[in-house]
């Protein structure tokens, strides 16, 4: 099985998470109290899942597309998941862990842009 085979249906399942997960922490953020790690969390989640599923749909069409989603889903999950240990446990993931997580998502979007350098087979045999 190649590397391929795993990313991209994980690709897909990490971006049905961010979706569903953004959609629950923007209503848990309307719910009083200070909740502003539960907003970003919910932003950048709403954010990325897209992005995670147009990775997918043109996975045979972006030669960057494994290493994007890869860079942007985990990315994503440590950013958001240490403002959601922010917000419920009152302390970080682990020391950096939302800067760690949002340099991921930037170069995430870094690979996506340098796929337009790279040539793809659309050849299909």
């Amino acid at each position: 099985m190649s590397i391929g085979a795993v990313i991209r249906p994980a690709t897909l399942f990490i971006a049905g998470i961010l979706g569903g997960g953004g959609v629950a922490l923007a209503a848990a953020a309307t719910h009083g109290g200070d909740t502003h790690f539960l907003g970003a969390a919910s932003t950048m989640s709403l954010a990325h899942a897209p992005a995670l599923l147009a990775l997918y749909a043109s996975y045979d069409r972006i030669r960057t597309a494994p290493v994007a989603a890869v860079l942007l889903g985990l990315g994503t999950l440590i950013f958001a998941g240490d403002l959601i240990s922010r917000h419920f446990g009152g302390s970080s993931l682990f020391p950096m862990a939302a800067p760690t997580g949002g340099m991921g998502m930037i170069a995430g979007w870094a690979v996506i842009a340098l796929g337009a350098f790279f040539r793809t087979n659309t050849a299909k045999a």
